[in-house]
């Protein structure tokens, strides 16, 4: 993985380079080819394993808190660079009408399951007129987020809070909703939904980005069905059986699925868009 510069002196003393290739991959964190942070996410898997083995055992779940920083921001880190390229480039102005709104002074975005909010900045980075608030039920994750935006000089406009998306204080007052990767994760995600539902102004949409996984159930199943069920095994699928009645939806969310879960929430229409993108598939929501 290094090029050595100069061989000549002693071994201590001899200076390496990074090929550019390699570094594309390993520490460049807006490339498109990084995967690097997939290292950090899978010592945090390793860290939850004992309780992931006594919940396969016993029942229940595996709190999303347990699994600690290393996948907390190796998520944020692995989807990045797709946040930064292609969020206000490619997804939301792949709905016009909304995109034209938030060219607006006054138009909101809600960013649901926002993370440590690298999605939430990168909506005000590329709407500058719109104001953009992060949500979250992760404490951790929303004070990341919070020191993300004082540390880009964002906060007079982004705001990043722990609140559940179905406070009704919250009504009618967004032009975008979004979830990306995120709708998967949730225990009750019908009501996830509804609630973004009740969020939008009249016109507005909700924008959901998820795994792009085979139409139906397959064995053999491909390499990125395999890849989806070993993190729904190992960790989306353990986080959300913390709570009751979960749906146990797990990371691989088939088209159907969103569709059904759509329509449970009141939504009238459902439509694919026609976004490209090797690991998503992305959902416009009408109410």
């Amino acid at each position: 993985m290094l090029d050595v510069v100069d061989d000549t002196g002693e071994a201590t003393s001899r200076t390496f380079v990074m090929p550019p290739g390699v570094a594309e991959v390993v520490c460049r964190p807006d490339s498109a080819a990084l995967v690097s942070p997939l290292a950090t996410m899978v010592v945090g898997i390793a860290e939850a394993m004992p309780a992931v083995l006594q919940a396969f055992r016993a029942g229940g779940g595996v709190p999303y808190e347990e699994y600690g920083a290393d996948i907390r921001e190796g998520i944020a880190d692995i989807n990045r660079p797709s946040f930064v390229n292609s969020l206000a480039s490619e997804w939301i102005p792949a709905l016009p009408d909304i995109h034209d709104r938030l060219q607006r002074a006054g138009s909101r975005v809600a960013d649901l399951g926002c993370g440590i909010g690298v999605s939430t900045l990168a909506i005000a980075r590329g709407y500058p007129m719109a104001e953009v608030h992060g949500l979250d039920l992760d404490a951790a994750s929303i004070e990341a987020a919070r020191q993300a935006a004082t540390d880009t000089g964002t906060s007079q406009r982004v705001r990043f809070n722990c609140r559940d998306a179905a406070d009704a204080e919250l009504a009618g007052r967004y032009d975008l909703v979004t979830l990306f990767e995120t709708l998967h994760d949730m225990a009750h995600p019908v009501a996830a939904l509804s609630a973004a539902r009740q969020m939008l102004a009249p016109g507005g949409a909700v924008l959901v980005g998820d795994e792009k996984v085979a139409d139906a159930f397959t064995a053999p199943g491909d390499e990125m069905e395999r890849f989806n069920y070993g993190w729904s095994a190992l960790h989306c699928l353990a986080a959300a059986m913390t709570e009751m009645d979960s749906a146990g939806t797990g990371t691989v969310i088939r088209e159907s699925t969103v569709r059904d879960y759509a329509s449970r929430a009141g939504f009238s229409t459902c439509t694919v868009l026609p976004i490209e993108h090797d690991f998503w598939r992305f959902y416009r929501l009408d109410a």
